[in-house]
């Protein structure tokens, strides 16, 4: 289990009891594909998603399998839009761990990725969880792959703005935060406000979370930029501190060197230098502050107790991380 929940005890333990659910929902008869998948599991990462849940729950009363289970298919989901993710990506590694599409092929890894689907709607049907629950989990699940493909539509494109950088995060990160928070209040009985508000936090958790993990790949000190931002340059995937950064690029420098066929190492050094001295670092940090203040905000307005407490923490530990 991850160190990040050393100091939460009790919620490492029923993360354990998660991970024991997808073992056992991923474990077929086929040794050549537990072989694959093991590693994958294993590998295991925050499991943000499926703690968000657990805490949500505890604003209400529960029964404890029915919610393990439910986290349990909540990261599987998480974990099958990670394997498609690689593939599109071309990504050697995941988490440190060779990722099945490098190390298998690209059509095993879309095989067991699609599995890994199937397989949480299987898990979710398995308990009478609210209608509401599962529609809503279905539609964060549409968000998900919807900002994928606006990121994908828009590549390469000088007219990215803000609007559309937003749009693609709020599906790709902020959708799959909130209905973990929300999906684990409302399967608890939580009132449809507490539930909502719930919600609204994971939204803004999200959307900061992403900013700043976009952030993270530029370094203001070295001038250097981070392999994922390198590789979403060469990919045609412009992230917020450089759509900033264009915005005020009014010699349009940046886009003159993204013109070149292939960004040479020189190349996404200038771009680098460029983000910072438009202060596209410094716009993208405001607005994850932003966000970061919206969820405290939202989180002030729980009710009382100690998972609130815990929330309370954990996103400070998240979103106050070091530009």
């Amino acid at each position: 289990m991850s160190e990040f929940w050393r100091n939460y005890p009790d919620i490492a333990e029923e993360l354990q009891s998660v991970q024991k659910i997808i073992k056992k929902n991923v474990k077929s008869n086929e040794k050549e594909f537990d072989e694959a998948i093991s590693p994958l599991v294993e590998s295991g990462g925050k499991m943000l998603r499926p703690a968000f849940l657990l805490l949500a729950s505890k604003f209400g009363e529960c029964n404890t399998d029915k919610i393990h289970n439910l986290a349990a298919s909540i990261e599987m989901m998480h974990m099958a839009t990670l394997v498609h993710d690689d593939i599109v990506d071309e990504a050697k590694l995941r988490r440190g761990v060779e990722t099945l599409q490098h190390k298998y092929s690209k059509e095993y890894a879309v095989y067991i990725g699609d599995f890994m689907l199937c397989q949480c709607f299987i898990m979710l049907s398995g308990f009478d969880y609210c209608t509401e629950n599962l529609r809503d989990i279905s539609k964060a699940i549409s968000k998900i792959c919807m900002g994928e493909i606006i990121q994908h539509n828009i590549r390469y494109s000088r007219n990215t703005n803000l609007k559309k950088y937003i749009k693609i995060i709020s599906g790709k990160t902020a959708a799959l935060f909130a209905i973990s928070f929300y999906a684990g209040a409302k399967e608890s009985n939580c009132s449809e406000n507490t539930s909502k508000l719930l919600g609204r936090v994971g939204y803004y958790i999200g959307m900061a979370f992403q900013i700043i993990d976009d952030l993270l790949d530029y370094s203001g000190e070295t001038i250097e930029l981070g392999k994922n931002a390198q590789s979403d340059l060469i990919k045609g995937y412009y992230t917020l501190p450089l759509i900033y950064a264009m915005t005020e690029d009014k010699e349009n420098k940046i886009s003159s060197i993204l013109d070149n066929s292939s960004l040479s190492a020189d190349n996404v050094h200038e771009i680098s230098k460029l983000v910072i001295e438009y202060k596209g670092i410094d716009k993208a940090q405001n607005l994850a502050d932003k966000y970061t203040k919206k969820a405290f905000d939202y989180i002030e307005r729980l009710p009382n107790c100690e998972s609130k407490e815990i929330i309370k923490d954990i996103t400070q530990k998240l979103l106050k991380r070091n530009f």
